[in-house]
């Protein structure tokens, strides 16, 4: 049995395990809470994290559980803490060819799985891990990507990210859409540079990442922003899709050909937006909380 398509997002906030006061902070300030076992977590702190992480549950829909990588001894510590919980979705960190068998929850499902891919690899066994029916979003990370070959630094010192660093985000992203897998970008780790993690925001979006991963909660306020669809955009989209249903032929919205490419681009607008390919929310309402409009 395969675990269920990876729906959370856009902005999902690192919370270290072992600070059970950060956990509802955590959950409200972002759509969905990465409780980390791992980095965020000294190894002395890590038997407190896990007691910390049975008795102090979250939303199971929007937690995932950041466990140790494959050949750790924390890691095998991490999943017997996890068989008293609820959770049903990990982030593998390290994640590359070592990752053999499935992370079993105690009724024998599989965890859905997001594999971490920094390290080099992590992101040259990317394809691999996107085709594994258990893993439902690939996820890359910068800094331990560089120190994984030996490197210093991620970044230029304008804060831009150097070339190995944009291969490997490019690299994992690819992966992950062409196995038809959802691909989160890295975290920013520059905690004041709210227009850094604006920037690289926007782009995640512009290219098709599903979500942004953070590690502070302004970051979380920022990335929700960067994802949702602006009200010119959503009439864009509206604009596009109405042109291409209403014309027989080729249509033009905006002196441009409406073509597939522009259709995908558009749906992919409403999406973001919550709402169908007619605009509408759930409830048949548009943007603005009016009713759909009958033709005729």
């Amino acid at each position: 049995m395969s675990p269920d398509p990876f729906t959370l997002g856009p902005a999902l906030l690192f919370c270290p395990a072992d600070r059970p006061d950060r956990y509802a902070k955590a959950a409200d300030r972002a759509d969905a809470v990465l409780l980390d076992l791992e980095d965020g977590v000294a190894p002395a702190d890590r038997p407190a994290a896990r007691d910390a992480l049975r008795a102090h549950p979250l939303d199971p829909d929007r937690t995932v559980v950041r466990v140790n990588a494959v050949g750790t001894a924390d890691q095998q510590r991490d999943l017997d803490a996890l068989a008293g919980t609820a959770y049903r979705m990990v982030m593998l960190p390290k994640a590359d060819g070592r990752f053999v068998g499935p992370l079993l929850r105690p009724d024998g499902a599989p965890y859905a799985v997001i594999a971490l891919c920094e390290t080099a690899a992590g992101v040259l066994a990317a394809p691999a891990l996107a085709a594994r029916p258990d893993v439902v979003a690939l996820a890359w990370g910068a800094e331990d990507l560089v120190a994984s070959f030996g490197g210093t630094s991620s970044r230029w010192p304008d804060g831009s990210y150097r070339d190995v660093a944009r291969h490997a985000r490019s690299a994992v992203l690819l992966a992950a859409a062409a196995a038809g897998k959802a691909a989160l970008d890295a975290v920013h780790v520059d905690l004041d540079d709210l227009d850094g993690v604006r920037t690289e925001a926007d782009d995640a979006v512009a290219v098709g990442f599903a979500a942004t991963m953070c590690v502070h909660p302004t970051h979380a306020a920022v990335v929700r922003e960067a994802y949702a669809p602006s009200a010119v955009e959503v009439e864009r989209a509206r604009a596009v899709l109405a042109a291409a249903s209403s014309s027989t032929g080729a249509a033009r919205v905006d002196g441009r050909m409406v073509d597939a490419p522009l259709l995908a681009h558009a749906r992919s607008v409403l999406l973001r937006a919550g709402l169908d390919q007619n605009g509408l929310d759930q409830n048949g309402l548009d943007r603005a909380g009016e009713p759909a409009r009958s033709e005729g």
